[in-house]
C-alpha cells in the first residue's frame, strides 16, 4: 500500500509539471496573440485616418513580438522603454537627414549608404539593449528603403511620424496585453521558481544523503543518477529566477506590496548549489558502499541534519528577508559539533578510499556553516542596478550618441568590427533585396535587423533556423490566405492557433527561439496585413528576400570574423590548460598568517574565477562549433572536446573546496600551535611534488594543443635546422628527475598520496600541540580540510590522466597520418621557442 502511494505522489508531480509547462506556454501565446489582436484591430479594423498613422503594421508586430514574448510586465515596461530609446535613434535622426539630402535625391545606392552608417552608429556602443538595437535597425531599413521607393512622394516629416507611430502602437499593445486580464509580475514568477527550487534543492539533498547512508551500490547509485537528473533542473530554475530577478526593478512600485518576501534570492541559491555540488562529486568519486567510516549515530545525526536543512528552507519561503539565513539558529548549531566530531575516530584508519567520504562531510559542514555560505554568496553578489541607474544609463548613452569624438575614443578595435560587421549585412541586404525587388527589398534587411546578434553566436545554424522559420511561417500564412480569401476576419484570427505552436516551437532543439520568432513573423506579415498584391506572389517574393538577406549576413560573418568556432574551442582548451597551470602553480602552505595569507587567498580565488570564465567560453565555443558546417574542413570531434570540458570542469569544482579548506586552515592557525609549522612543512612537501608531477603535464598539453598541424611545426624546425634530441619523454628541459607525462609517473603519483594520506594521520596525532579547551573541535576541523584538499589532489591527478588521453586523442583526430607521441612534440616546441628566442636575443 506504501509503494502504491509512492506511485500516486510521483504521478501527480509529474501531471503537476505538465500542466505547469501547458499553462506557461499558453499563457504566453495568449498575450502575445492579444497584442497581436490589438494590433490587427487598428490596422485593419480601425477608422482609415488612425490605419493612415500606422502605416507600417510589419513594423508593429515586430515590435510586440521582441518585446511581448515570454515577457512578465517589468520586461515589458523595459521594452517599451527600449522602443522609445530605439525610435530616438532610427526614427529622431531621420528627420535631419531627409531634410538635408531630399526624397528625391534618394536612388538605391543613398539609401544603402544611409541604412549602413546609420546602423552603425547603432551598433557601435556596447551599452545600449540588444531590443533597442533591433527596432531602431527595422526603423532605419523601413525609413531610407520606403523613401527610396516613394521618392519625391516621400513627405519628410510625416514619414518618419509613421514608423514612429507603428513602433508605438506595437509597444502600446504589448503593454496592454501585459496587464490584461492580470499583470504577469516578474515579482510572483521569482516566488514561484524559488518554492520550486526550495522543493528540487530538498529532494536532491534527501537523495544525496540517502546514497551516502545506503547498505548497498545499487540504492546508492540510483539516489545518485535521480539527484542528478533533479540537478538540472535546478540549475535551470536559478538561470530564470536570475532573468526574472532584473525585470523586477521595473516594477518596484508594484514590488513594495510584496516585500515580505525575499525578492534578491539568486545569490543565496547559487551559494547553496556549491556544495551541495560538492556532495554529489563526493558520491560519484566513491568506490564501494556502504561507506565505511558511516556508524549508526553518524547516519542518524546525518538525517537529522537533513530534516533540519529542509524545514529552514520551507520556513524561509514565508519568511521576511532578515529573518533567512542557512540553518536554523538552534538545532544546527547542536548538531554540528556532534556531526563533526565523529571523524576523529575513524582517522587512525585513513585510506585513500575513505577521501571521498571525509570529503562528503566537509561538503556538509560547507553547506550548514553560515559564515562559508555567507562568504561564497558575497563573492558572487553584484549590486544591482535599480531602474533610475538604468534610465541614466540610457541618457547616457544618447549623449555619447552625439560626441562622436567620445564614443571612437572608447571603442575598442573589437567594438568597430562588430559594428562595422553588423552595418556592412544590413547595408548589403537591403542592396541586394533591392536590386531583386525594389518595392519589396526592405524586408531582406528587415531580416537581418531583427535578427541581429549581441555578439558571436552560432551563425550558419540560427541562420538554418530563421531560414526554416520563415518558410514555414510563410507557408502556414499562404495557406489560410487560400482558406480565407473572402474573409479577413478568419484570416487573422487563424493567426492565433499558430502562435500557440510557435510557442512551443521556440522550446524545441530543432527551431530555437530564431526559427520560432521568424515563424511567427513571417505569418504576422501575410495574415495581419492587406493590399499587398496576390498572397502567392508575395510569399516568393517574401521567402527570397529572407534568403537574401540570410546570405549577406553570413557573407560578412566569413569576411569579417573569419576565425571558425573549432579553432576558437581549441585555443579555449590551451588558454584554460595555462591558467590551470598557473593555479596549481600557486597552491602553498609555505606563508605565513595576516595580510600575506589574506593576499595569497585572494590571489587563489581570481585565479580560480580566471579558470572558470575560461571554461565557460570554451564550453559556449564547443556548443557553437558542435552545429556549424564542416566544409572543407576536418570534422570537429565534440566527443573528445566534451570529455575535455568535463576534464577541466570537474577540477574548478573541486578547486573551489580546496581554496575553503585551506583559507580555514589558514583562518585556525592560531590554534593549531606548533602543529601549524609541522603541517606547513610536510603538506608543503607533498604539494610541491605534485606541482612537479601536475604540471609538467599540464604545460605540455598546453603546449601540443596550441599546435594547429604538426606537419607545420616539422617544415619550420627543417627550414631552421633545428634538431631535436627527444629522449623519450624524459624532463631534461624542466631539471626534473620525472618524466612530462603523468602516465609515466603512476609510482611517483601514488606515493604523492600515499605521503599526504600518512602526514594528515601524523598531524592528527600530535593533538597535545593543540590549543584551548575544545581540541576535538580543532581535530575535526583539521582532518575535514586535509581530507578536501587530499580528494582535491587525487582528483587533480585523476582529471590529468583522462586529459592526457583526451589530448592524444585530439592530436590524433587533427593529424590522422602522423604516429603522436606527446613527449617528443613537446620537446620540439621547446626546440623552436628556444631557437626564436635565441634568434631575437642576437638581433636585440
Amino acid at each position: 500500500m506504501q509503494t502504491t502511494k509512492k506511485e500516486q505522489a510521483r504521478i501527480t508531480k509529474t501531471i503537476s509539471r505538465t500542466r505547469a509547462y501547458w499553462q506557461s506556454r499558453l499563457g504566453a501565446a495568449f498575450r502575445t496573440a492579444l497584442a497581436c489582436t490589438i494590433i490587427g484591430f487598428v490596422t485593419l479594423f480601425s477608422p482609415v485616418v488612425l490605419q493612415k498613422e500606422v502605416a507600417f503594421p510589419a513594423l508593429s508586430y515586430v515590435t510586440v513580438i521582441l518585446v511581448v514574448t515570454e515577457a512578465t510586465l517589468g520586461d515589458t515596461v523595459q521594452g517599451c522603454w527600449h522602443a522609445l530609446f530605439a525610435t530616438c535613434q532610427g526614427a529622431v535622426p531621420a528627420f535631419l537627414i531627409l531634410w538635408l539630402v531630399g526624397p528625391a535625391r534618394y536612388s538605391i545606392t543613398a539609401s544603402v549608404l544611409a541604412v549602413t552608417l546609420t546602423s552603425f552608429a547603432v551598433m557601435l556602443p556596447e551599452s545600449t539593449h540588444l531590443i533597442c538595437k533591433r527596432i531602431a535597425l527595422a526603423q532605419i531599413v523601413i525609413l531610407y528603403s520606403v523613401t527610396s521607393v516613394k521618392g519625391v512622394h516621400t513627405k519628410v516629416f510625416m514619414h518618419p511620424v509613421h514608423v514612429a507611430a507603428s513602433t508605438g502602437v506595437g509597444a502600446f499593445a504589448a503593454l496592454l496585453a501585459l496587464v490584461f486580464p492580470y499583470p504577469r509580475l516578474a515579482s510572483y514568477e521569482v516566488r514561484k521558481n524559488c518554492l520550486v527550487f526550495k522543493e528540487n534543492f530538498s529532494r536532491r539533498l534527501n537523495l544525496l544523503v540517502n546514497a551516502f547512508c545506503a547498505e548497498n551500490k545499487t540504492s546508492a547509485l540510483a539516489s545518485i543518477s535521480q539527484a542528478k537528473s533533479l540537478g538540472r533542473t535546478g540549475t535551470t530554475l536559478i538561470q530564470n529566477i536570475k532573468i526574472k530577478q532584473k525585470s523586477m526593478q521595473w516594477e518596484k512600485p508594484l514590488n513594495r506590496l510584496t516585500k515580505q518576501y525575499d525578492m534578491n534570492p539568486t545569490d543565496r541559491f547559487q551559494a547553496l548549489e556549491i556544495p551541495l555540488k560538492g556532495i554529489e562529486i563526493a558520491l560519484t568519486s566513491s568506490t564501494s558502499f556502504p561507506v565505511r567510516v558511516v556508524d549508526q549515530e553518524l547516519k542518524s545525526l546525518l538525517f537529522t541534519l537533513k530534516e533540519q536543512t529542509n524545514l529552514h528552507l520551507n520556513q524561509a519561503s514565508h519568511a521576511s528577508p532578515s529573518c533567512t539565513s542557512t540553518v536554523p539558529e538552534t538545532n544546527g548549531k547542536e548538531l554540528l559539533p556532534k556531526l563533526f566530531l565523529q571523524p576523529p575516530h575513524t582517522i587512525n584508519f585513513l585510506t585513500r578510499n575513505d577521501l571521498p567520504s571525509f570529503f562528503f562531510l566537509f561538503c556538509m559542514k560547507f553547506l550548514n556553516d553560515e559564515s562559508m555560505i555567507s562568504q561564497s554568496a558575497d563573492s558572487t553578489n553584484k549590486p544591482g542596478t535599480n531602474i533610475q541607474e538604468l534610465m541614466q544609463k540610457q541618457y547616457q548613452c544618447t549623449k555619447k550618441l552625439f560626441m562622436i569624438s567620445n564614443l571612437f575614443r572608447r571603442t575598442s578595435t573589437k567594438r568597430l568590427i562588430y559594428a562595422a560587421k553588423c552595418s556592412g549585412s544590413l547595408g548589403l541586404a537591403v542592396l541586394f533585396g533591392m536590386i531583386f525587388n525594389k518595392e519589396n527589398g526592405f524586408w531582406a534587411g528587415l531580416t537581418v535587423g531583427v535578427g541581429m546578434a549581441g555578439g558571436r553566436e552560432a551563425t550558419y545554424k540560427i541562420a538554418n533556423n530563421k531560414a526554416q522559420g520563415t518558410v514555414l511561417g510563410t507557408i502556414y500564412g499562404l495557406l489560410a490566405c487560400f482558406v480565407f480569401t473572402r474573409h479577413l476576419v478568419f484570416r487573422f484570427l487563424s493567426l492565433i492557433p499558430w502562435i500557440m505552436f510557435a510557442s512551443f516551437l521556440r522550446r524545441s532543439r530543432m527551431y530555437d527561439q530564431a526559427g520560432a520568432v521568424s515563424a511567427v513573423i513571417a505569418a504576422l506579415i501575410m495574415l495581419g496585413r492587406k493590399n499587398y498584391g496576390p498572397p502567392s506572389e508575395f510569399a516568393i517574393v517574401r521567402v527570397t528576400e529572407a534568403f537574401i538577406g540570410l546570405s549577406c549576413s553570413i557573407m560578412l560573418e566569413i569576411l569579417l570574423q573569419p576565425t571558425r568556432a573549432s579553432t576558437m574551442a581549441r585555443g579555449g582548451i590551451s588558454k584554460s590548460l595555462k591558467l590551470l597551470y598557473e593555479f596549481v602553480e600557486s597552491i602553498d602552505f609555505c606563508i605565513d598568517s595576516g595580510n600575506k595569507s589574506k593576499m595569497f587567498l585572494k590571489e587563489l580565488n581570481e585565479k580560480e574565477n580566471k579558470l572558470r570564465v575560461s571554461i565557460n567560453e570554451l564550453c559556449n565555443f564547443i556548443a557553437e562549433a558542435g552545429v556549424e558546417p564542416n566544409f572543407w574542413f576536418i570534422p570537429f570531434h565534440g566527443v573528445c572536446y566534451g570529455k575535455l570540458l568535463g576534464s577541466l570542469s570537474k577540477m574548478v569544482d573541486v578547486m573551489h573546496f580546496a581554496t575553503q579548506a585551506i583559507g580555514l586552515l589558514v583562518q585556525e592557525s592560531h590554534k593549531f600551535g606548533a602543529t601549524w609549522v609541522i603541517l606547513q612543512q610536510l603538506i608543503g612537501e607533498d604539494l610541491q611534488l605534485l606541482r612537479k608531477l601536475v604540471n609538467s603535464s599540464v604545460q605540455c598539453f598546453e603546449k601540443v594543443t596550441s599546435v594547429a598541424s604538426l606537419e607545420k611545426l616539422e617544415k619550420e624546425l627543417e627550414s631552421k635546422n633545428i634538431s631535436c634530441d627527444v629522449e623519450s619523454g624524459q624532463s631534461v628541459a624542466n631539471g626534473s628527475e620525472f618524466n612530462v607525462l603523468i602516465s609515466e609517473n603512476e609510482e611517483a603519483l601514488e606515493k604523492v598520496l600515499s605521503s599526504f594520506v600518512k602526514h594528515t594521520r601524523e598531524l592528527v596525532d600530535e593533538s597535545h600541540g593543540f590549543e584551548g579547551d575544545d581540541r576535538d573541535k580543532i581535530k575535526s576541523q583539521l582532518v575535514l580540510c586535509l581530507s578536501a584538499l587530499g580528494f582535491w589532489i587525487d582528483s587533480l591527478m585523476k582529471e590529468t590522466r583522462e586529459i592526457e588521453k583526451s589530448v592524444q586523442e585530439l592530436v590524433q583526430w587533427d593529424n590522422p597520418t602522423s604516429h603522436i607521441n606527446m613527449s617528443d612534440i613537446y620537446f620540439k616546441i621547446n626546440a623552436l621557442h628556444t631557437h626564436n628566442k635565441e634568434q631575437h636575443t642576437v638581433l636585440d
